[in-house]
């Protein structure tokens, strides 16, 4: 610096705000010549950074086009330079020397982040930070010789976001979590997670929303938008087909293009549309014998030429090779020119060894500057935007108290009541303590393990939210539970140290209680509740033996339980706080109530206990399909491919039968089926109306919805669509829209409109490359869920519609057939 201006990196970020993001400015800079040098005055800020000719390099110059500037940046790059940003800055605390994580303070700008991209100070470029958070942001709260904290809030996990079909609470948590971001220090949130519930005993399930694209892609679009109002960026993720986590970096899924169409990549499709986020993060799976990260039909044909995608695209962390085995031996098996060619910008969280291949294949010609500059181009408009470029100074003091109440909503909302006979619910009677059984009551778990776990203050379990709520908890069951659950507790967290980062949780064993015990409880108590939980996370998947379905200690609870308080003509409710689907069929019969409240977030006990009150009317649903038994999973005869302790390989044979398309198409009985959810009051829904009985360019469907109980309370309405199949197989139904209601008091009425786009008839027709609706008669169904349909009405489409053509993309390495009705 020549004079006592403000830094390069300051600088240069304030010229580059005018252009990010249409933001405007009050003032005009003025430029005003002196006898030394000219000095740049901008909105209060003055200074000069004159390169050796007297004049500011064109990438300082605000009143150029961004794209110049950025231009201007990588002319003056090095070569070594251009392949340190087409790379992270590597995972804090992880020794590449000794390929090793190592013990000591994290140093990470914001520790705890999961990395970012590199700095070059001599162009001002300052490090973009990213980190962890589908259900909150991922720091470290407790830091080295630092007395303060950094706690982040616990928002409700996916599934149960999803289950409140509210796009516009999810958009407020979506802005609750941007805030925490960016007053953290963070630039880009790594989420959200949408990938589709192919089967359930996929780890993460809990991460992501849904069996069906439309709400997977309805509810992302909602959250990234959210997010990204703060001026911070999103990365959803993991694109595409990655459904499983055993071996999920070395598995090879066989899909077939109509299936990845229309199940697999039709979800991002619309939040990539509705919500241009910033980054998307390719998965670590080979997709039809590829690894996703190369390639160039996913990454740029699909995503960016078809759909439009704007922004940058990078690797899950050391995506691209074949296991973590292989990154330890420093057996780099990916190729990075692929990679960068076929579209994907940054490898992450970045290796030495790619930085050098990258500087080889720039000096063999291997990778050309256009290619080059094409990924350059990307990752520097991702950094032009971000809050580090701007000096942002972040207070890392975000709004907590405030988020706290929004996750409280968001979780109440996404409870789902499954079973109320006799409306035992809403419960409020405070004259004797209820006996509250089952280890996960005084242990409520929040949220799922691995990147999709948060560092937060506390976590509000199910007896800590119900004595809240001015219930009292029967004494001495809890004299019982709580000691017994801290042993348990200690011998698990002991196992997962032992076991290290990527320590899959294991299902805490529920405590033996004499019976006579659970007799005087029926005696003295006015009602039993029975917690079940399930907790799952990154690095592997579920199993069907005590994950899917119950343990027999779990089970020998609820036969007990229920028999002692039914013979005293008491009620018994069971509370699930799992992440995903488990076997409901052969014990619901039961119990008189049961309540899904997922993992709800670390206001959790509270959000229950305001629907088990009846402060809160129930009104989420589910968006998977519980089956009655796992066999009955159309995925369930292929499930985590061959062989089965390390799979390779693994084909998606179901093709589009996923989740209710299969169960509704082929008559196979449910469970709990798709879109289901009861509520405290009862609604009424009628007047359907077609905004024409023949289809144009769209379709409007309106539909009137009345509360005709005695209670406040939400209902959703959900579209189905039935298309004519007269050239390829389909669905006897498929889900195309779906609208809540306000909350309406007894007696008020609403009216929803839901609208069809042409797109919403089409398939996708392999052979013709195109998006094409038939030619026919198609039947919309109004359903409160997918087999409760209320109203239903016709239209047609006089003649076939090319609604779109597609390019060619995703060629099958292996024959196989899809399922066909």
């Amino acid at each position: 610096m020549k004079n006592n201006s403000i830094s390069k990196i300051a600088k240069t970020s304030l010229l580059s705000a005018l252009l990010i993001s249409g933001i405007s400015w009050a003032k005009k800079p003025e430029i005003k010549e002196t006898k030394i040098n000219p000095i740049i005055t901008l909105n209060g800020f003055t200074f000069s950074d004159l390169n050796k000719n007297g004049k500011l390099d064109r990438y300082e110059d605000y009143r150029l086009s961004i794209q110049d500037r950025i231009q201007d940046l990588i002319n003056q790059m090095t070569d070594d330079e251009k392949a340190s940003m087409l790379i992270g800055i590597g995972m804090p605390g992880f020794d590449w020397a000794k390929m090793q994580f190592t013990a000591g303070k994290d140093t990470a700008k914001v520790p705890g982040s999961a990395g970012g991209t590199t700095a070059i100070s001599r162009l001002g470029i300052p490090s973009v930070i990213v980190s962890d958070g589908p259900a909150g942001l991922r720091i470290k709260s407790i830091r080295e010789e630092d007395s303060n904290t950094y706690y982040a809030t616990a928002f409700p996990v996916g599934t149960a976001l999803a289950s409140t079909w509210n796009v516009a609470l999810i958009n407020t948590v979506g802005k609750a979590m941007g805030n925490e971001v960016k007053e953290y220090g963070v630039d880009v949130l790594l989420g959200p997670g949408m990938n589709i519930h192919r089967n359930p005993l996929c780890g993460r399930n809990f991460e992501y929303y849904s069996e069906d694209p439309l709400i997977a892609g309805k509810i992302a679009a909602a959250m990234v938008n959210g997010v990204q109002s703060n001026g911070v960026g999103t990365s959803i993720k993991h694109f595409a087909a990655n459904n499983q986590e055993r071996n999920r970096m070395g598995v090879n899924a066989h899909v077939s293009e109509r299936a990845l169409r229309e199940i697999y990549l039709r979800g991002f499709e619309i939040t990539v549309k509705e919500s241009q986020p910033w980054t998307v993060m390719s998965s670590y799976n080979l997709l039809n014998g590829t690894y996703t990260s190369a390639r160039k039909d996913l990454l740029t044909t699909v995503l960016r030429d078809e759909w439009g995608f704007k922004g940058l695209v990078m690797t899950d962390w050391f995506g691209g090779y074949n296991g973590f085995g292989a990154i330890m031996a420093k057996d780099v098996v990916s190729d990075v020119a692929k990679q960068l060619t076929a579209g994907n910008d940054l490898l992450m969280p970045g290796l030495p060894a790619q930085q050098n291949a990258i500087v080889e294949d720039i000096k063999s010609g291997k990778l050309s500057k256009e290619e080059i500059n094409i990924n350059l181009r990307r990752v520097l408009e991702l950094v032009m935007r971000s809050p580090a470029m701007s000096n942002y100074k972040y207070s890392n003091k975000p709004n907590l108290k405030e988020n706290a109440e929004v996750t409280r909503q968001a979780a109440a909302e996404g409870v789902v009541l499954l079973k109320n006979n006799n409306n035992v619910l809403p419960f409020t009677s405070k004259s004797a303590p209820l006996a509250v059984f089952g280890v996960t009551s005084y242990d409520f778990i929040s949220g799922g393990t691995g990147s999709g776990d948060v560092n937060e203050a506390y976590s509000v379990s199910l007896i800590e939210g119900l004595t809240n709520s001015g219930f009292s908890i029967d004494t001495e069951l809890e004299g019982l539970y709580k000691p017994f659950m801290a042993a348990q507790k200690e011998i698990e967290t002991k196992r997962r140290e032992k076991e290290g980062l990527l320590a899959t949780p294991k299902r805490l064993p529920e405590l033996e209680l004499n019976q006579e015990v659970i007799k005087n409880k029926a005696n003295t108590s006015e009602l039993a509740l029975i917690t079940i939980g399930r907790n799952a996370g990154e690095g592997d998947d579920r199993k069907v033996d005590e994950d899917f379905n119950l343990a027999q200690d779990e089970i020998n609870l609820i036969d007990v339980v229920s028999a002692a308080f039914h013979a005293q003509g008491k009620k018994v409710v069971v509370v699930l706080n799992i992440g995903g689907v488990i076997e409901t069929a052969s014990w619901k019969d039961k119990v008189d109530a049961i309540l899904l409240p997922w993992q709800p977030g670390q206001e959790g006990g509270n959000s229950v206990a305001d629907v088990f009150s009846g402060k809160v009317t129930p009104s989420g649903k589910l968006t998977m399909t519980f089956p009655v038994k796992y066999e009955d999973t159309p995925s369930a005869k292929n499930w985590i491919g061959t062989p089965a302790e390390n799979p390779t390989s693994v084909t998606y044979e179901e093709g589009i039968y996923v989740g209710y398309r299969y169960f509704n198409t082929f008559h196979v009985k449910p469970s709990y089926e798709f879109g289901y959810g009861l509520s405290y009051t009862t609604f009424d829904v009628s007047n359907l109306k077609l905004s024409s009985s023949a289809f144009a360019d769209k379709m409007n469907v309106t539909v009137t919805v009345k509360n005709t109980g005695k209670i406040a309370g939400k209902e959703v309405v959900e579209l189905y669509l039935s298309a004519p199949a007269k050239t390829i197989d389909k669905p006897t139904e498929e889900l195309k829209a779906f609208g809540k209601t306000n909350l309406l008091q007894p007696g008020e009425s609403q009216t929803i409109v839901l609208t069809l786009n042409p797109k919403d008839l089409a398939s996708f027709i392999p052979n013709k490359k195109a998006w094409i609706a038939e030619a026919g008669s198609y039947k919309v169904a109004i359903g409160t869920s997918s087999l409760n349909i209320k109203q239903t009405a016709n239209f047609t489409l006089a003649k076939e519609k090319i609604v779109e053509k597609t390019n060619s993309a995703f060629a099958a390495d292996s024959e196989f057939t899809d399922l066909k009705h």
